[in-house]
């Protein structure tokens, strides 16, 4: 017979370590689970968001009783929004956009533990606070005074501070914003070439980071991006994606070969910069590429052709003969704002879905100079004309805001007669709206500097100022008058950075 054999301290402790886990185990299931719930994650913490942004989402350690989360989320300043929930995950999508220039703080407490009812105990959620910013409200123009004349400038209105971004030797004739606002593209002639169709096409970086803790590019680092040795650059277009240049060109040893060409807006690393490829399709009139980025809108013989950029242009995807001009898209591509015009000289304006629905808008024996779609609201805002005097054809400009839904118009701003180069810009997120007034040069002299500043139609500009009008829905501003004010600064062509 054997004996056993004796246990060895290693294996004592083994044991007295079980047993201790035993009885721990033994004890939790007796109590229950009081892991006390709390958030997780929040996707906006100390983030820096832009309109584009339109939701966030709350993780949870536990399942939450959902009525109590949304009853005791708060947000300030108060941000309106809808709840949606998967499991443990809480994602609120704002109505609107929050407002630019803002600090948000979000805070929790009070909410219940899914379980807690049901076990009959009051748990509720470790208290939470989280905080993120919208960017700054910032513009941008060209500069009509001094050391500004003809040059690119950034003014941010949020912390008013101005920056010059584009040298003294060029003039700048247009500009575009990159969709995160850290690049300008821009065409501009030397200032010693009074040419408008020696234009060339730069970028230039702003200084202005799209995310929070990203380091910005220097500003004013300028980098041209399309000479004029061959062809003249008469008018461009930046698509939504940032990601290809739409650009209207003339032969200069065949004046009447022109047409349209596209070229990447960034290189793909390599060395050469990139070139352009001609879209083969007849000439066409003003043009504007869809929000989708793959297409090009382009006034062409008795209508507007909806064209490829990839693809066989000489096939439009889509026609519409009774319009002329496509005037503004929608940022998700449903919509259109489109002028046909008529054979009394009238203009209409239509608003076209991707449903084929077409909607007169308005008449107007002026023209319609731009329109822009609120991303905020169901609202578009347009500049248009009135003609006043028929003899001396007198057209006085005048803004408006039409609610899409019930068709109904609200004249916000009407502007001094005979002043047809106004340009209007809608903030990103809705609630503000600029424009410019160009004084132009009652009698310029015979023989105008290199630098000179001309308006499109040619007007030499003395100067101009910038003026900026807050916005309130439709249905809020029926009881309150809004009065636009004059900016501190002398420019025109304003724009707002996105």
């Amino acid at each position: 017979m054997t004996k056993s054999k004796a246990l060895q301290p290693l294996d004592r402790i083994a044991i007295a370590l079980m047993l201790l886990l035993s009885v721990l185990i033994g004890l939790i299931i007796l109590q229950g689970d009081v892991v006390t719930a709390r958030v997780r994650e929040f996707t906006w913490q100390n983030q820096q968001i832009g309109a584009e942004d339109n939701s966030f989402t709350l993780t949870f350690s536990r399942p939450m009783e959902t009525k109590s989360v949304e009853d005791n989320l708060k947000i300030e300043p108060p941000l309106a929004g809808k709840f949606s929930w998967a499991g443990r995950r809480m994602v609120y999508t704002l109505v609107t956009p929050a407002p630019y220039g803002t600090n948000y703080k979000v805070q929790l407490q009070g909410a219940k533990d899914k379980f807690a009812e049901q076990e009959g105990t009051n748990r509720l959620i470790q208290a939470f606070t989280g905080s993120f910013r919208t960017r700054d409200r910032v513009i941008l123009y060209i500069g009509t005074d001094k050391e500004e004349q003809g040059r690119l400038v950034l003014y941010n209105l949020t912390q008013e501070q101005k920056r010059i971004l584009t040298p003294k030797d060029l003039i700048v004739i247009d500009f575009e914003s990159f969709p995160d606002g850290e690049k300008i593209l821009f065409s501009a002639r030397a200032a010693n070439n009074q040419d408008l169709l020696s234009a060339q096409l730069y970028t230039v970086t702003t200084g202005v980071s799209a995310k929070s803790g990203q380091k910005a590019q220097p500003e004013g680092k300028v980098d041209l991006t399309l000479d004029s040795k061959d062809y003249q650059n008469l008018k461009f277009d930046l698509s939504p994606d940032g990601q290809t240049i739409v650009i209207q060109r003339g032969n200069k040893t065949n004046p009447g070969d022109f047409g349209l060409w596209f070229m990447p807006a960034t290189s793909d690393g390599s060395a050469e910069k990139p070139t352009p490829k001609r879209l083969k399709s007849q000439p066409g009139g003003d043009f504007m590429v869809t929000p989708d980025s793959k297409a090009v809108a382009v006034a062409q013989g008795q209508g507007a052709a909806i064209l490829p950029l990839q693809g066989d242009a000489s096939k439009p995807l889509d026609f519409l003969p009774q319009f002329g001009l496509v005037q503004a898209f929608s940022k998700d591509g449903s919509q259109a704002a489109m002028v046909k015009f008529n054979t009394d000289y009238t203009r209409d304006l239509f608003l076209v879905t991707n449903q084929g629905v077409q909607k007169q808008l308005l008449k107007t024996t002026g023209s319609i100079l731009s329109c822009q779609f609120d991303i905020a609201s169901p609202t578009l805002y347009c500049l248009l004309t009135q003609l006043v005097s028929k003899e001396q054809y007198i057209e006085q400009p005048y803004v408006v805001a039409i609610d899409l839904k019930t068709g109904q118009q609200k004249p916000l701003l009407v502007l001094p007669p005979a002043q047809r180069n106004v340009q209007m810009s809608l903030s990103a997120d809705g609630l503000g709206l600029l424009f410019d007034q160009v004084v132009p040069q009652t009698n310029p002299p015979g023989s105008l500097p290199p630098n000179t500043l001309k308006t499109d139609d040619g007007d030499t500009i003395a100067t101009s100022s910038l003026w900026l009008m807050p916005l309130l829905p439709i249905a809020d501003a029926t009881t309150v008058e809004i009065k636009p004010e004059q900016l501190p600064l002398a420019g025109f062509h304003p724009r707002w950075l996105p």
